[in-house]
């Protein structure tokens, strides 16, 4: 099932080899076959320039992912109990915005039968081996020459476990061994905790706390579980890994200086997931949330609206008018005598004070003709 991955790793490995043979010429130094270290390098280099674009779009969808994270909770809020038509919402969500979540897990995905290829591979050369020296496009001689090629005097195919009379037969110190592979895990375990602090602290830890709990368990579970595992690693894999991370590194660095994660709302540093403070900011939150939700109009009920009272204004009936036309008329405008001459003025006040001795007549008369 996996002899594609083996015969492809195998196929790079040798060709890396053979172009630093013909430089070296079999030459060593510190006790040292660096044709064998170099042609590791190797195998890491032409795997990362081929994920190279893989790794640029991961960032580029984990930016997507990261704008989207609103709109996701709202829909979140909205289906809540209904996760058939969240799922729906959320992948409509996802091709309208082209953003993918499956896209981070790709490169991992494509490095890990690299990773188990290459340690199959690196895993077989064997002293005590007699068959099968040319599997997966490998010949005698490369054989023989990986059997005996050192770093620091260790053999390749060597672990911190390696029986002592194993490594007899080749020449090789168990103490040696022991210190050269210690060494080579410390610095695996210390990269892969650098790597993976790197991308959680220029991403951001995950508001989910499902989610939080997965970064918390990468970076600290894995290098536990290094310790452990890192002791049957030959020393070619852990050589592959330690270096892996370090090219990690570099070319995360210059990533994430070309996408940078999206700028926060607040000037200031958000507090730490699990401290008092984040805590405190998750209450607010919730108590806006709450608040805003009283205030929202109930499901079928109009929201008020400003027009309402002018509304209510103009159904109101409009006072009526007076009789009084004294009132209505301006203090100094037409017809009200003062630009009048003067002979003018006392003819009008005649003209009233008879119109008010007629009327006061008048209402003589009608008071008589009642008592009567």
């Amino acid at each position: 099932m996996m002899e594609w991955a083996y015969n492809g790793v195998s196929w790079v490995l040798l060709r890396w080899h053979d172009l630093w043979s013909n430089v070296f010429d079999g030459a060593q130094a510190l006790a040292t076959d660096w044709a064998w270290v170099l042609a590791i390098f190797g195998v890491v280099l032409t795997l990362r320039i081929i994920l190279f674009p893989l790794f640029v779009k991961q960032i580029q969808s984990q930016r997507a992912m990261q704008k989207l994270a609103p709109e996701i909770k709202a829909l979140q809020e909205r289906y809540k109990g209904d996760k058939e038509t969240l799922q729906k919402e959320m992948m409509e969500l996802y091709r309208k915005e082209k953003a993918n979540p499956l896209m981070g897990c790709l490169p991992i995905l494509i490095q890990m039968p690299v990773f188990l290829a290459l340690f199959h591979v690196l895993r077989r050369p064997d002293p005590a081996q007699t068959a099968n020296h040319t599997l997966y496009g490998w010949k005698v001689e490369d054989w023989d020459s990986y059997i005996h090629a050192k770093l620091f005097d260790a053999p390749f195919w060597s672990s911190f476990g390696t029986a002592a009379d194993q490594l007899d037969a080749v020449g090789a110190s168990s103490v040696t061994v022991k210190i050269v592979a210690a060494i080579l895990v410390a610095c695996m375990i210390v990269t892969t905790f650098l790597t993976t602090r790197q991308m959680i602290l220029k991403t951001g830890w995950n508001e989910d706390p499902n989610q939080r709990m997965i970064q918390k368990v990468m970076l600290y579970g894995i290098p536990v579980i290094m310790i452990f595992s890192g002791t049957v690693f030959p020393i070619g894999v852990v050589i592959y890994w330690t270096v892996n991370n370090l090219f990690s590194l570099g070319q995360q660095q210059f990533v994430l200086r070309k996408y940078p994660p999206p700028a926060q709302n607040s000037a200031t540093k958000p507090p730490k997931p699990g401290s008092k403070a984040h805590e405190q900011m998750l209450e607010e939150e919730r108590e806006a949330a709450e608040r805003r939700k009283s205030l929202a109009p109930k499901p079928g009920q109009k929201p008020k609206s400003q027009s309402s009272d002018s509304d209510k204004a103009k159904d109101k009936p409009a006072a009526a008018p007076t009789n009084n036309s004294s009132n209505n008329k301006a203090p100094g405008g037409p017809g009200s005598g003062k630009n009048l001459s003067r002979a003018e003025r006392i003819a009008r006040a005649k003209k009233v004070s008879g119109a008010q001795s007629a009327g006061k007549k008048k209402k003589g008369k009608g008071g008589g003709s009642q008592a009567a």
